[in-house]
Protein backbone atom coordinates (compact mmCIF):
# COMPACT_ATOMS: atom_id res chain seq x y z
CA UNK A 1 0.00 0.00 0.00
CA UNK A 2 1.56 3.14 -1.11
CA UNK A 3 0.34 6.40 0.83
CA UNK A 4 0.16 9.66 -1.45
CA UNK A 5 1.22 12.78 -0.21
CA UNK A 6 -0.63 15.88 -1.17
CA UNK A 7 0.82 17.94 -3.67
CA UNK A 8 0.99 20.74 -0.91
CA UNK A 9 2.79 18.92 1.24
CA UNK A 10 5.58 18.34 -0.36
CA UNK A 11 8.61 20.07 -0.84
CA UNK A 12 9.64 19.11 -4.50
CA UNK A 13 7.63 18.64 -7.03
CA UNK A 14 8.20 16.90 -10.19
CA UNK A 15 7.50 18.99 -13.64
CA UNK A 16 4.58 18.19 -14.29
CA UNK A 17 3.25 18.43 -9.88
CA UNK A 18 4.21 22.08 -10.01
CA UNK A 19 2.61 22.70 -13.74
CA UNK A 20 -0.58 21.18 -11.40
CA UNK A 21 -0.58 23.46 -8.45
CA UNK A 22 1.24 26.50 -10.01
CA UNK A 23 -0.90 26.57 -13.47
CA UNK A 24 1.86 27.22 -14.98
CA UNK A 25 3.04 25.14 -18.07
CA UNK A 26 5.13 22.48 -18.05
CA UNK A 27 7.00 24.01 -21.26
CA UNK A 28 7.08 26.95 -19.74
CA UNK A 29 8.36 25.97 -16.08
CA UNK A 30 11.18 23.59 -17.82
CA UNK A 31 12.10 26.85 -19.65
CA UNK A 32 12.60 28.42 -16.70
CA UNK A 33 14.38 26.39 -14.89
CA UNK A 34 16.70 25.23 -17.80
CA UNK A 35 18.45 28.81 -16.09
CA UNK A 36 21.57 27.93 -13.93
CA UNK A 37 20.32 30.56 -11.13
CA UNK A 38 17.19 29.46 -11.13
CA UNK A 39 16.25 29.76 -7.71
CA UNK A 40 13.13 26.96 -7.76
CA UNK A 41 15.16 23.98 -9.39
CA UNK A 42 16.90 20.85 -7.58
CA UNK A 43 18.73 18.61 -10.12
CA UNK A 44 18.67 14.92 -8.62
CA UNK A 45 21.15 13.43 -11.33
CA UNK A 46 19.18 14.20 -14.65
CA UNK A 47 16.10 14.73 -12.75
CA UNK A 48 14.48 17.97 -12.17
CA UNK A 49 12.62 18.80 -9.36
CA UNK A 50 10.88 21.63 -8.45
CA UNK A 51 11.17 23.29 -5.04
CA UNK A 52 7.24 24.32 -4.31
CA UNK A 53 8.15 26.94 -1.34
CA UNK A 54 11.04 28.72 -3.43
CA UNK A 55 8.77 28.49 -6.69
CA UNK A 56 6.02 30.35 -4.83
CA UNK A 57 8.24 33.08 -3.33
CA UNK A 58 9.52 33.35 -7.01
CA UNK A 59 6.15 33.64 -8.74
CA UNK A 60 5.02 36.17 -5.80
CA UNK A 61 7.84 38.51 -6.77
CA UNK A 62 7.31 38.45 -10.84
CA UNK A 63 4.66 40.40 -12.52
CA UNK A 64 4.98 38.40 -15.80
CA UNK A 65 6.46 34.90 -16.85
Amino acid sequence: MRNEVPIWEKSNLTLEEAAAYSGIGINRLRRLSDDEKCPFVLWVGAKRLIKRKKLDEYTERMYSL
